[in-house]
């Protein structure tokens, strides 16, 4: 299929994601406008078709059609790169019976991951974990989901129309998270906090069936302090006025492979404050780009100083983590990849 003036070329990619229109309102779904996006950068041919012409699979779903893809790429010789999203971590106190099935989910991880010729994870930390997932042989490779760093910035029309959005006064203090509404993304700390802070505002962006998850969390979304707004799940102009609006981006979450919510905060100059766990340790240093709470009385005096201004801002920093995260750069290391693996 090569001729020998393009051996070694990037020819064309298939960029890879089971159910699509299931997958737009998460993580993973702007995932895939991020990588679109990146090898756009490089000049990259890429097609989102399997029934298309292409060179290499970049697989990043992990469910049945995914798997038949993966085998019917080997029966082509064609090389299978897997995007390594999820670990049987961030799977646990998600849906409902996340934690009982969650060994299963491994397992499954684990087959389809060892198919790879190659994997990609989004932080080092995912890498760690993923490294037991696999046999030694396979390579791993650990690159950000990447930030498109053009659509995020201070923008003060963009915060008016936010304001507006919520019919905030100027004197109204606001704090913000982005997420679903899972336990491990820490929902039921955001609600206990706001509570105890009845004086702020608090706005948890985000939307998922609440069929989908355990009855103890649709409880207390339905019966939130009155301080708490839901407003679902908000695009465009209004989400980015709260990224560089609100007086603090709040994200409690207990695990993640990496948080690209956490990124566009950061590209947003926005003050951010996270809880202290693994994922962050190599690339977010508290006190220098961000704040880092380990247990909610600390998230509340931190969260405190922020809005009251106390402690310095720390935005220009975390911006600067955001730039070395540019989609530039995440589709020069995916360029470097696919020609490791031709």
């Amino acid at each position: 299929m090569y001729s020998e003036d393009r051996k070694g070329d990037i020819m064309k990619v298939l960029l890879y994601f089971e159910n699509q229109n299931l997958i737009k309102k998460s993580g993973i779904g702007r995932a895939l406008k991020h990588q679109i996006k990146a090898l756009q950068s490089q000049g990259i041919e890429y097609t989102l078709d399997p029934q298309d012409s292409f060179d290499i699979a970049h697989i990043n779903t992990v469910g049945l059609q995914s798997q038949w893809l993966i085998h019917r790429c080997h029966q082509m010789n064609k090389k299978v790169i897997i995007h390594a999203h999820s670990t049987e971590e961030d799977f646990r106190n998600s849906f409902i019976l996340s934690n009982q099935i969650s060994f299963l989910f491994k397992k499954r991880l684990k087959t389809v991951y060892s198919k790879a010729d190659c994997l990609i994870t989004p932080t080092v930390y995912s890498k760690k974990l993923i490294s037991h997932y696999v046999d030694k042989s396979i390579p791993i490779y650990a690159i950000s989901n990447g930030i498109d760093i053009e659509e995020y910035h201070d923008n003060k029309d963009s915060i008016q129309l936010f304001r507006q959005y919520f019919h905030l006064t100027l004197q109204q203090k606001v704090v913000i998270c982005v997420g679903l509404f899972f336990q491990r993304k820490g929902i039921l700390d955001f609600i206990e906090i706001a509570q105890k802070l009845p004086q702020y505002t608090f706005i948890w962006f985000g939307d998922i069936s609440l069929y989908t998850i355990p009855s103890h969390i649709r409880h207390v979304i339905k019966h939130h302090p009155p301080n708490v707004i839901f407003p679902g799940y908000i695009t465009g102009d209004v989400i980015k006025g709260a990224y560089c609006g609100a007086d603090a981006f709040f994200f409690p979450s207990y695990e993640e492979t990496e948080g690209i919510v956490v990124l566009e905060a950061l590209a947003s100059y926005q003050q951010v404050i996270i809880r202290d766990i693994p994922v962050y340790e190599d690339w977010l240093t508290h006190g220098k780009n961000c704040y880092k709470g380990k247990d909610n009385d600390e998230f509340i005096e931190l969260i405190q100083n922020v809005v009251e201004k106390r402690f310095p801002h720390l935005g220009k920093e975390g911006r600067k983590v955001a730039e070395k995260r540019s989609l530039q750069r995440v589709g020069q290391q995916l360029k470097s990849v696919y020609q490791s693996v031709i």
